[in-house]
């Protein structure tokens, strides 16, 4: 227990609020690439049984390992044939947006959730709480800000995340081929990042703080709403 507790990113008594929110997460993240890709006439992803809900079909072992240990990962990327849309790019970049998107949705709507129960007293997180209001507060706390965290990570324009392909659909295609020449060496961008001590905090760390900010204001909005 020592030992995980070294590793890991999150504490181990939050372990599994942390898992349950990427399930969540990472869940309708992909069924929402998915979903748009199938309804704008690409079979490729329902072929393979992607658009489904169900989490099994769209964890990535290692990702979840790297989300854990280093505060980034992935799951299993849904395969996106662009040729079968009948708007390549335009329709490209709502399949590429519907995934950060959907973390955006999920974090909105769990801060709403989260401002009601503090606002009616189910949880109180400046004050002592039972079990039940402890597991609450701390779930949606975690909810919240890992949604807005994987909002924000999935727009950064690197291959192979959602920024990158979006970007892919709009700019010239004169840019596209010099663009896709970088692509080889993404995979080393992100080891740096990983790897490099002292890169976290000017990579990674900015968007935890990002996300922590858009979550308390979105707190404070809802709560204010919900008051009346």
């Amino acid at each position: 227990m020592e030992f995980l507790d070294r590793i890991l990113r999150v504490p181990l008594d939050q372990l599994p609020f942390y898992l349950l929110t990427l399930v969540i997460a990472f869940t309708l993240h992909e069924f929402s690439h998915a979903y748009f890709a199938n309804k704008f006439g690409d079979p490729t992803a329902k072929l393979l049984g992607r658009v489904t809900l169900n989490p099994a079909v769209h964890f990535d072992l290692l990702g979840i390992i790297l989300l854990l240990i280093a505060g980034f990962g992935w799951a299993r990327p849904v395969p996106v044939n662009r040729d079968n849309f009948r708007k390549p790019r335009v329709m490209g970049v709502i399949v590429s947006a519907a995934g950060p998107l959907s973390n955006l949705l999920l974090a909105v709507v769990g801060a709403a959730i989260y401002a009601a129960l503090i606002l009616y007293g189910v949880v109180n997180p400046f004050g002592p709480q039972d079990k039940l209001s402890l597991a609450l507060d701390t779930f949606f706390n975690l909810f919240v800000v890992m949604n807005f965290f994987l909002f924000l990570f999935n727009l950064i324009p690197l291959p192979p995340l959602d920024g990158y392909r979006i970007l892919e659909d709009i700019v010239p295609r004169r840019v596209l081929g010099k663009l896709q020449q970088f692509e080889q060496w993404s995979l080393l961008i992100f080891l740096i990042i990983l790897i490099v001590p002292g890169m976290q905090q000017y990579t990674i760390e900015p968007l935890y703080k990002a996300a922590n900010f858009l979550a308390s204001h979105f707190l404070v909005f809802f709560h204010t709403i919900l008051g009346g």
